[in-house]
């Protein structure tokens, strides 16, 4: 049987019209910030592509970008200003920050309400205890599509490969809120392949480029991959990467794995 591939970009689009359809009842435009400091070429094309997006549904998008000079105290100082400015009602600090400035601290300093990425301990620790808040993008989109596949969550084993703050652990927090049997594994498991033949759903969350190949699947698993790696220097080289997994897990898969490239590079915790 061959591979059912998600198709990712039909679900963002679902759910881009269903969120346009809901702010054009608010009677405003909810105001969100993504904030940049210095100029890391991924960070830049997130961050514009952040606000781009607001805007198209509906928001106040608005782009800061400092330089890469900027001090901790400015930055702090700036996230006390958005959190006090009530236009706003999102923000978004880009990571990574540069080197001089503490990542955590400025998280912290974040109005947990505000904090549409899910960092601030107090939303970690509300997703932890299965109550509602802000989760994290990426997990939550990979919720999004894991259900589109029709298969259930509940009762299922779920193994998640990664224990990242920003995907790994909110993802296994997500999968057990939703009655998964959840195993988290990383570079320290034993015998990973074996583990990962065991899931019925399996979420590639790692910063290591073709690492989950067929020997890590069994028949009819839902495989999410939320990983993207450069792997070359050269011109065209992720895409390359991203069409030679495609081509490893829809022909050597044993069954009907499904399957979606991740959008969120990261390194694994």
């Amino acid at each position: 049987m061959s591979a059912q591939i998600i198709d990712g970009k039909a679900i963002a689009r679902q759910i881009e019209e269903a969120v346009a359809a809901s702010i054009a009842k608010l009677g405003f435009r909810p105001g969100l910030v993504a904030v940049r400091v210095g100029n890391d070429p991924a960070s830049e094309v997130y961050v514009r592509n952040k606000a781009k997006k607001a805007r198209e549904l509906g928001l106040t998008g608005t782009e800061l970008v400092f330089p890469e000079t900027m001090s901790e105290a400015e930055l702090l100082a700036e996230v006390a200003r958005l959190n006090a400015d009530e236009s706003i009602d999102g923000i978004l600090v880009q990571l990574p920050l540069p080197k001089h400035i503490d990542a955590r601290k400025v998280i912290d300093a974040i109005a947990p309400a505000k904090d549409v990425d899910g960092f601030h301990p107090i939303n970690v620790g509300m997703l932890h205890l299965g109550r509602p808040t802000l989760a994290p993008c990426t997990p939550a989109g990979v919720i999004r599509l894991i259900e589109s596949t029709g298969r259930p969550i509940e009762g299922s084993h779920a193994v998640v490969i990664g224990r990242s703050d920003i995907v790994g652990k909110p993802m296994a927090a997500l999968l057990l809120q939703r009655n998964a049997t959840v195993t988290i594994c990383h570079s320290k498991t034993r015998d990973l392949p074996a583990v990962a033949r065991s899931a019925d759903i399996l979420v590639a969350a790692i910063g290591r480029p073709v690492m989950v190949t067929d020997d890590f699947v069994k028949p009819g698993a839902v495989v999410i991959d939320v990983g993207m790696n450069r792997v070359g220097p050269e011109d065209g080289a992720l895409l390359a990467h991203d069409e030679e997994k495609t081509r490893l897990l829809t022909s050597t898969t044993r069954g009907s794995a499904t399957w979606r490239r991740g959008s969120r590079p990261y390194r694994e915790g």
